[in-house]
């Protein structure tokens, strides 16, 4: 019985906590709208080959018949010039651009954050001085110009540009972790458990790195739109992933080149990269009031 009032207990204040976190998201409109975006996004994503009436289209598939077709009932975004569907190429590329930041920031927040509680603990050692000059080389390099440099030297294709842009991305989750735990360190919980004689690794991953998350977690949030965007850029000027590929960035490129005549071959995958940004960077807005500690 005791067990079971508890559990009662615990859920009642998780339900709590989620109605409270939600008022919080709600309370701004605009996160609702980049919810809904990003929803919409990870369905058609997850849903193309549902959705898709032309999945030919991301193959190498050529239709001189129904090339450079205007948007129509059959085809909502019109063809390009190879005939090929835009509006499935583009639900298409949706894949590749989610899939893409997801790959770059597990790679960077595992290495940022890490390298960032080993430093900030460490404070004032030699492993604070090595990975923070480090750190500071990479940054001092834009980070579009240092992708396009490895993008240049590597092969090209979809692998390079994510190590890349992984390369260039854990940096900022190091200098943001490593700012945060200086000024965690030396509080009274972390003394304690250093005095009941915990472990390095307990006092970094148990102790400091959860007084972390909320930072790191609305930063991946807002920083989605920011990874699909250099990964476009980058295909742009074809060092990204490579035709057949569907990709947004490349898309844009090929279409470029017909303006202002086939304005549809680049309109639609530019609307698309747009929305995708819009509504990561909404919805990490959002996020960013849930764990926003009330001042006073």
């Amino acid at each position: 019985m005791k067990k079971t009032i508890f559990s009662q207990v615990l859920t009642s204040k998780k339900w709590e906590n989620a109605q409270r976190n939600w008022y919080k998201f709600s309370r701004n409109r605009l996160s609702i709208i980049g919810l809904l975006v990003v929803f919409i996004i990870l369905s058609l994503a997850i849903f193309a080959p549902l959705i898709t009436v032309h999945p030919e289209a991301v193959s190498k598939y050529v239709n001189f018949s129904e090339a450079n077709q205007p948007p129509s009932l059959s085809y909502p975004f019109g063809t390009d010039v190879y005939g090929r569907d835009i509006f499935t190429r583009t639900i298409y590329a949706f894949r590749i651009s989610l899939l893409m930041s997801f790959v770059v920031l597990s790679i960077s927040v595992s290495v940022g954050v890490t390298l960032g509680l080993v430093a900030g603990y460490f404070k004032d050692s030699w492993i604070d001085i090595l990975v923070m000059r480090i750190t500071d080389i990479f940054l001092s390099i834009p980070a579009l110009v240092l992708a396009l440099s490895i993008c240049a030297i590597l092969p090209r294709n979809l692998t390079t540009t994510m190590i890349a842009i992984s390369l260039v991305w854990w940096t900022w989750y190091c200098r943001m972790t490593y700012g945060i735990v200086s000024s965690v360190r030396g509080e009274f919980f972390i003394q304690a458990v250093e005095l009941i004689g915990a472990g390095k690794l307990r006092i970094l991953f148990k102790e400091i790195l959860p007084n972390c998350l909320s930072e790191i977690i609305t930063k991946m949030t807002l920083d989605v739109g920011a990874v699909i965007l250099i990964g476009s850029s980058l295909s742009f000027v074809g060092l990204g992933a490579q035709p057949p590929t569907a990709d947004l960035g490349s898309m844009i490129a090929n279409g470029a080149k017909y303006l202002p005549d086939l304005w549809w071959i680049s309109m639609f995958p530019s609307i698309a990269l747009v929305m995708v940004v819009l509504g990561f960077n909404l919805l990490g807005d959002g996020i960013h009031e849930i764990f926003k500690v009330s001042e006073g």
